[in-house]
């Protein structure tokens, strides 16, 4: 899972990096020639992996991991003038989903570059410049087809009038600020729209990104920005991205007693990682053993010869069955041994539907 993170000038936006990848990125004013990307990497800190290390003492553990992207201002985007362009946009395309980082604090150190702190006219002004992205890439498209469609022969042309009419429709939604994930599209929309990569049609998780004064408050204002802006492929977190990144650099132990001295219930940024799961409907499975718990990335109802492929290719390939018990049901047995003496460890093929905290030992032969 790849997620882009994006915010207009001074928001805390590569300080909301650091913290969710433990990194150290240059959180000062960026060169103008600074093009590349900062990535990092977070470790998904699942609470079902403490249990299942106590019951099988793995020789090492592995979490899901999550890739974040943290783009610069590259030269040419994003600007009132340029807006997101070039490899800027090449590159945001690519990601599965955006992190869109909104200002919340106030820090006389760091003025706004519009002279006074407004989250709310921020998060319409990234929304609008992702929006101008996409009618770019529509407004070409559309150009192009007309100019096809006077030389198309006759078999060509309904299939072209066909895209032009839908790219069309969703061109003029997106000119009324809808974006192209809250539209209501067809099948056959939705099939021409696989073949782009359009920004507004990527889920979005907003980072409100509050002082450290605000920090207590963080629940109540989450909850009041998700009636606000909760809306289909959008999620809400409000989070302190100063402080998460001062935790982060701190060891375990030291970061929990100061979270718990704050009467923070758990770090912001699992809730971010959290909603970054539910925004692309990915769940965990297990694989356990002596040798390594791990835990896997998966999209949502995936079938059981698919999720053996994210182990190895050989797997699915020489797929039997699969080995199943649920994450609750191995707990309350203490054992595999046991499970499968009440009968709670099961066999399944290709088809089943893995589901989330699945613990699964797959059987194959190549």
């Amino acid at each position: 899972m790849e997620i882009g993170i994006v915010g207009l000038p001074k928001c805390g936006k590569t300080t909301v990096f650091n913290a969710l990848s433990k990194g150290y990125a240059d959180i000062g004013p960026l060169s103008a020639s600074a093009t590349k990307p900062n990535l990092g990497i977070a470790k998904v800190l699942d609470s079902r992996l403490r249990p299942l290390e106590e019951m099988f003492h793995p020789k090492k553990t592995v979490p899901a991991e999550v890739k974040y992207i943290d783009f610069p201002k590259a030269p040419d985007g994003p600007t009132k003038s340029q807006g997101i362009a070039g490899e800027f946009l090449n590159l945001l395309q690519r990601t599965d989903a955006l992190l869109h980082v909104v200002r919340a604090f106030q820090d006389p150190s760091v003025p706004h570059v519009e002279g006074k702190v407004d989250p709310h006219r921020d998060l319409a002004a990234m929304d609008l410049e992702l929006a101008f992205a996409d009618l770019a890439i529509l407004e070409r498209r559309v150009e192009r087809l007309e100019s096809e469609l006077k030389s198309a022969k006759t078999s060509e042309r309904e299939p072209k009038l066909r895209e032009h009419a839908a790219l069309d429709r969703i061109k003029g939604e997106l000119e009324r600020e809808v974006p192209i994930r809250e539209q209501q599209l067809s099948d056959e929309e939705a099939k021409i729209l696989a073949n782009f990569q359009f920004l507004t049609a990527k889920p979005m998780l907003i980072v409100w990104n509050i002082g450290e004064e605000d920090v207590a408050q963080a629940a109540a204002i989450e909850e009041q920005l998700k009636l606000q802006y909760s809306k289909q492929g959008v999620e809400i977190v409000a989070l302190c991205g100063k402080l998460e990144m001062d935790l982060a650099e701190m060891d375990d132990e030291e970061a929990e007693e100061f979270r718990s001295d704050m009467g923070l219930q758990e770090p912001g940024l699992q809730r971010a990682i959290r909603s970054s799961y539910q925004l692309l409907g990915l769940v965990s499975f297990f694989t356990v053993g002596a040798d390594e718990v791990r835990a896997w990335t998966i999209d949502r109802d995936i079938s059981a010869v698919k999720a053996a492929s994210k182990i190895h290719t050989d797997i699915e390939r020489g797929f039997i069955r699969a080995e199943i018990i649920s994450y609750d049901h191995l707990i309350q047995c203490g054992s595999l041994a046991e499970g499968k003496k009440k009968g709670l460890l099961r066999l399944e093929g290709k088809t089943y539907k893995v589901q989330d905290g699945d613990i699964i030992n797959f059987l194959f032969n190549v």
